[in-house]
């Protein structure tokens, strides 16, 4: 027969039995503590709720020396460029705009799902107006080398590079092993026109995604910033037809009354506006309560984020 171990316990109760201490030692006993109630689980904060609590360092006011009014009929388009992702082309828009290169633009193409363009007719008007001599060509900045800004990894995988993140509140991608990062197109990024020639984006043509990112075009295209506020002007304009949303005839493009540099518009007429940065914890809790939605109506939260998905909240300035 083999042989089993009791367990500790039983072999307990029967030496207490014996010796009749059993009853003894249960009258020692001291008398349990009254049950602690049942503590509600504390409610994880909302996005909204984040925001209203975050300190004001967790903002930063948007950089008003490369930031781009582009008023349409209908209001104000703010663009904030970047120029550590693309320093030579972000340089060459802002001089066109204080050339007054981009008087009489007009928005030429708006695609449906994909990106609304504009740049200045010219003569014929189914070409664009010719740069100066000295800005006609310009090497394409489809990325810069990894260590150009700081960068901050979102801990979420990315299908199109190795790391996904944010440069100074811009979503961006970045590939360590190849030493390159680049800035990447999701929604209400703002990109340069080009041709076939990497090279023949000047900054003359601009354009920003007003549907579903075309991350495709990372590694093709220079990405020069970012619409902060106004993309619904953009992205609700009528859309033009084959080919590639482009207005058939020049009376149904969408006139741009102005394109001026925040900082040459006096400081009562700015729009003074700030975006959360990505670098702090304010944003970390905004990230988890957006990749692990927690409020009632969610029955599956998805415990992921993607890089175009995640919130950059923009403010008026307090």
């Amino acid at each position: 027969m083999t042989d089993r171990k009791i367990p500790w316990t039983i072999h307990g109760a029967l030496w207490l039995a014996m010796t009749g201490l059993a009853s003894a030692a249960t009258t020692a006993t001291a008398p349990a503590a009254p049950a602690t109630p049942a503590q509600p689980a504390k409610a994880t904060p909302s996005v909204s709720e984040i925001l209203n609590a975050a300190p004001a360092s967790a903002w930063r006011p948007l950089a008003d020396e490369h930031t781009v009014y582009m008023q349409l009929a209908a209001g104000r388009v703010v663009i904030e460029l970047e120029p550590a992702l693309a320093p030579h082309t972000v340089a060459a828009i802002e001089k066109l705009v204080r050339m007054h290169y981009f008087e009489g633009a007009v928005v030429v193409r708006v695609q449906d799902n994909y990106v609304a363009q504009w740049s200045v007719p010219g003569t014929p008007p189914d070409e664009s107006k010719p740069v100066p001599a000295d800005m006609r060509t310009l090497a394409a900045e489809f990325s810069v080398p990894a260590g150009a800004a700081p960068f901050t990894v979102l801990p979420d995988r990315d299908g199109f590079a190795p790391e996904s993140g944010f440069v100074d509140s811009f979503p961006a991608a970045r590939d360590p092993a190849a030493g390159r990062m680049w800035l990447t197109h999701c929604y209400g990024a703002v990109g340069v026109g080009r041709d076939n020639d990497p090279a023949s984006g000047n900054g003359s043509e601009l354009y920003a995604v007003i549907g579903h990112a075309p991350r495709h075009l990372d590694g093709n295209v220079t990405v020069v910033g970012r619409v902060r506020q106004g993309i619904e002007l953009l992205s609700s304009l009528p859309r033009g037809g084959p080919p590639m949303g482009m207005y058939a005839a020049p009376s149904e493009r969408v006139p741009i009354a102005s394109t001026r540099m925040a900082a040459d518009v006096p400081a009562a007429e700015r729009s003074h506006l700030e975006v959360l940065r990505t670098d702090t914890p304010t944003y970390a809790a905004v990230l988890d309560a957006r990749r692990n939605r927690r409020d009632d109506w969610y029955v599956h939260p998805a415990g992921y984020i993607d890089i175009c998905n995640a919130p950059l909240p923009v403010r008026t300035m307090r």
